[in-house]
């Protein structure tokens, strides 16, 4: 194809699929036959194959016609309705936004802000699938998921939102029954709550100033949930690891306790991940867009 195809001719095709007839396309476009004929014909000659046959009766198909508005049309009718979402207020979003993230960063921060996003936009739907395991996007028909940690090399794009870090805790009962750590050298002597998902649950590196201490910690329960993890701790079970917007509220009420809080932990990141492809609907950006705000503004807070 030598010239820049004119993508107003798919809607050409389009209507004359659709109604069968020169004529009865023509009436429905508010132009006349003899126009749409010829403008047919050229993207035929453009693309050097025959889109419809034609008989004194009516028009149809051929093979070639018939992929074009398979593969094509509804691209073109997923870019029109992209240009007029562009075009509308942030009101008039409508639809479902399907959603996944982790089921303790959704009790503890995603929820509220899905109301409130949800307030600016009353016509849309959610669909947040709550879950710790990583989620397939595309079987699951999975919009955005919001991905908690460090992620591993994949082909879906990701977008940092913002950052969180992660704080060594045990409840005032377990260290009742044993003698608080001075240093993380200290830690090997108390059980560990492993969140077994991790790469290495049980190794962990603190870092005060210069100073780094890299060892393995002893644990006799493992579990795969970041909520059983919490459940756990406040049972007294022993000592455990969890990112600070989880931890804050629990250790302002007394139930939870930090541990060494001038050695620091590695931060995690908070990501956007989308599914692969350019197209990102109107739905998912702007909630991407108010996710990163509030959480900026929320940082600034600290």
């Amino acid at each position: 194809m030598h010239t820049e195809l004119n993508l107003n001719t798919l809607l050409l095709v389009e209507a004359l699929a659709q109604s069968g007839s020169f004529t009865a396309a023509a009436q429905r476009l508010g132009s006349n036959k003899t126009k749409i004929s010829l403008q047919i014909k050229a993207l035929e000659q453009q693309l050097g194959t025959a889109l419809f046959r034609r008989t004194t009766r009516q028009v149809s198909l051929t093979a070639e016609g018939a992929q074009l508005v398979e593969r094509c049309l509804p691209l073109l009718a997923e870019l029109r309705a992209e240009l007029q979402q562009l075009s509308r207020t942030d009101t008039e979003l409508s639809g479902t936004l399907v959603l996944s993230a982790p089921e303790d960063y959704s009790n503890r921060v995603l929820i509220p802000l899905l109301l409130q996003f949800q307030q600016r936009h009353p016509r849309l739907q959610i669909d947040l699938r709550s879950s710790d395991q990583v989620q397939d996007l595309i079987k699951q028909g999975i919009d955005l998921s919001i991905r908690i940690g460090w992620l591993q090399d994949s082909s879906f794009k990701a977008q940092r939102l913002g950052d969180f870090q992660q704080w060594l805790l045990a409840s005032p009962a377990y260290l009742q029954q044993h003698q608080l750590p001075n240093n993380p050298a200290d830690l090997t002597r108390l059980n560990f709550i492993a969140f077994s998902p991790l790469p290495t649950p049980l190794w962990w590196c603190f870092v005060k100033g210069a100073e780094q201490q890299e060892l393995r910690l002893h644990s006799n329960i493992k579990t795969s949930s970041t909520q059983s993890v919490t459940s756990l701790l406040l049972s007294g079970a022993g000592m455990a690891v969890l990112p600070d917007y989880s931890a804050k509220e629990l250790i302002e009420q007394g139930l939870l306790q930090r541990l060494l809080p001038e050695w620091q932990l590695q931060k995690g990141g908070i990501f956007a991940v989308y599914p692969p492809g350019p197209h990102r609907p109107a739905k998912v950006r702007l909630f991407v867009d108010f996710l990163q705000q509030t959480l900026q503004q929320a940082a600034a807070l600290k």
